[in-house]
């Protein structure tokens, strides 16, 4: 079987291709004023004859328009690179500079999908945590009221939190095991707040709880619920599952973290909450015995009362309505005679008004 000769300049390419990309990887894009754009570190590029030539050339030219303060031209010349030359060393440095100079024109989305384009589609830059750290300033401005760029020149630009909530999400994804990634959702969970979407504020503290467990941020992360909770009780006459929430919530804070600055407020915070419940106890308890007569169902709240918070000024009130409970309880209980039982006390007579 005859084989199949392969050209030498063919090799040759192949090698020269290879040698380029092993070296090409450990490049690196050098700007200088005099000369401009140079690739330093490595062999080339990622581009060869006139295409490589275009794109430098464009490169510089762009960084010209930018040293001369004409930013938008800078912008439409970088973008117009990363987007014709994606493979090459340009892409990453004419989306950076793109970003930045998006940055300084406080337009603010278009700068945070600029730098997403870096980290996103060259994870591997060396500018890796410093666009991170760029974008969680972006979202946090956004998330403190900082409008976008004016409209004409004139009008101001719109306020974006759930842009903002948008961009700590991606953070996340990006760097989850970076410095930025308790922060981005601890402030996710502060523009839920600020938006009223309580749920969504507190599955990203319960986030930040089970992912972050031993950042600097997680007291915090306990307290925050645990105020959150409080906030959505209503009294002691409705529903008492944000009350237990947040006597769970401050509990977990004082036996995690007893050292804690904040260690004050959580105390009077579950003494709060604990009177609240014990509170709802006793309302229920006095509907009982009050209204229905029902001294078993009486006894059982006011001593679900006691439970609830003993040796404080509720328990006390507690008692002293037990006491009332089982002194009437016994004034019309059963007595047993030959003729039958003593009845209850008759119902109070109900009149009919027309």
């Amino acid at each position: 079987m005859r084989i199949p000769s392969v050209r030498p300049l063919t090799v040759l390419t192949f090698f020269l291709t290879l040698c380029g990309f092993l070296t090409g990887a450990r490049a690196e894009l050098v700007w200088a004023p005099g000369s401009g754009w140079s690739v330093e570190g490595g062999a080339l590029s990622g581009l060869a004859g006139p295409e490589g030539r275009n794109a430098l050339d464009q490169m510089n030219n762009a960084r010209s328009a930018e040293d001369a303060g004409s930013a938008r031209s800078a912008i439409r010349i970088y973008g117009r690179v990363a987007k014709k030359y994606p493979h090459s060393i340009y892409a990453p440095e004419a989306l950076y500079r793109s970003a930045k100079l998006r940055l300084a024109r406080k337009d603010y989305t278009k700068a945070f999908e600029d730098f997403q384009g870096v980290v996103g589609k060259y994870p591997n830059t060396k500018r890796f945590n410093e666009i991170i750290g760029e974008q969680y300033r972006i979202a946090s401005a956004l998330l403190d009221g900082a409008r976008g760029r004016m409209f004409f020149g004139l009008l101001p630009g719109f306020k974006s939190r759930e842009k903002a909530i948008e961009y700590f999400e991606t953070i996340l994804v990006n760097a989850p095991y970076s410095d930025y990634a308790p922060l981005a959702l601890m402030n996710s969970a502060r523009g839920h707040q600020k938006l009223k979407q309580v749920e969504n504020s507190l599955d990203a503290l319960d986030r930040m709880i089970n992912t972050y467990p031993q950042s600097l941020l997680a007291p915090d992360a306990y307290l925050k619920p645990a105020q959150t909770h409080a906030t959505l009780v209503d009294g002691p006459f409705y529903d008492q599952a944000a009350t237990k929430e947040a006597i769970t919530y401050f509990e977990d804070f004082m036996i995690l973290f007893p050292s804690d600055a904040n260690i004050g407020g959580a105390e009077r915070g579950l003494d709060s909450m604990k009177k609240m419940l014990a509170e709802s106890k006793i309302k229920i308890a006095d509907f009982y015995f009050h209204k229905r007569n029902n001294y078993k169902a009486a006894r059982m709240f006011y001593n679900e009362a006691i439970t609830a918070y003993p040796d404080s000024e509720v328990a006390n009130r507690a008692k002293t309505k037990l006491v009332d409970v089982e002194a009437k309880a016994a004034r019309y209980a059963p007595v047993s005679t030959g003729a039958g039982e003593q009845p209850a006390p008759p119902k109070k007579k109900r009149f009919w008004q027309f």
